[in-house]
């Protein structure tokens, strides 16, 4: 599925293409929470990094999250002007692109379960939205996004 995303001032506009594009993953993180999660939780999508193209890549602005005493690889990637949370890459894993739900323009399917990760770390006045049949882990689960969209027959 083609997803096409943008920053709130449309100085930087992107598409880029996903087999995984339920967005279902929920993490409470304090990164992504602090970074992103106006409501208490970010969600991000799974997308093959070979096809991201981008126009304004020069309103870009890359921050490495600080964990403990150590820099983070992940590279959070940044609207500078609207402060847009774009998407994020991690050069551990250089085949995938991790577009952030609340960038993408395209509509999305809607997720028949969704997993709530990270609820360890969610803040005290998060209410979780969690229904019947969701997943839910105090820190990462098991299942990655790609097996949980096989999992369900959900491959685009």
């Amino acid at each position: 599925m083609k997803l096409n995303g943008a920053c709130h001032c449309g100085k930087v506009v992107f598409t880029v293409s996903s087999k995984h594009p339920y967005p279902y993953n929920l993490c409470y993180c304090s990164i992504c929470r602090k970074t992103a999660g106006s409501g208490g939780f970010t969600i991000n999508l799974n997308a093959q990094n070979s096809t991201l193209e981008v126009t304004g890549r020069e309103h870009i602005t890359i921050y490495h999250a600080k964990i403990g005493d150590k820099i983070s690889p992940a590279e959070r990637h940044f609207c500078k002007h609207c402060s847009a949370n774009l998407w994020l890459y991690d050069a551990r894993w250089p085949e995938q692109v991790h577009p952030f739900a609340g960038a993408i323009d395209s509509e999305l399917p809607i997720p028949p379960e969704r997993t709530h990760l990270m609820l360890g770390s969610k803040a005290n006045w998060v209410n979780a939205p969690i229904s019947e049949g969701d997943k839910q882990f105090k820190e990462y689960p098991d299942e990655s996004i790609a097996a949980w969209h096989k999992r369900l027959n959900l491959e685009k």
